[in-house]
């Protein structure tokens, strides 16, 4: 079995996974620098929330907040200096989303870091407001 961190957090209600998101390292995900759009902004050792996934029945009920904010900590805790998430904005373009929207990561404290397509912006959460 490798080392590592795991690759994302589970969400769970009365025993249940209701929710998951991938949470790891940029630098485990080599493929996000291939894709032009999603390419690095600088060489900060940053971590990335790439997937979010809510079940069914369970949306519209803060589960995707309560996974960006176990998220946030557990990046803090790990000792990076920012997570980055790579969400659609659904102002510009209205669709579907597997990485959350970008109106949410804007509750959670996220700031628009850069906007290389009109709907995916890079956003970032800087970790050093986040408490232990």
């Amino acid at each position: 079995m490798d080392a590592g961190p795991p690759p994302g957090l589970i969400a769970f209600e009365s025993g249940s996974a209701v929710g998951w998101c991938q949470l790891t390292p940029r630098a485990a995900l080599p493929a996000l620098d291939r894709m032009w759009r999603l390419k690095p902004v600088d060489s900060a050792p940053v971590w990335s929330l790439t997937c979010l996934y809510v079940r069914k029945g369970h949306r519209r009920r803060g589960i995707t907040l309560a996974l960006i904010a176990e998220a946030l900590r557990t990046a803090k805790r790990a000792g990076a200096p920012a997570l980055e998430a790579y969400p659609f904005d659904a102002e510009v373009s209205p669709s579907a989303s597997g990485t959350g929207y970008a109106s949410t990561f804007a509750r959670a404290g996220f700031k628009v870091i850069t906007r290389r397509v009109p709907a995916r912006p890079i956003m970032r959460h800087d970790l050093e407001s986040i408490g232990p």
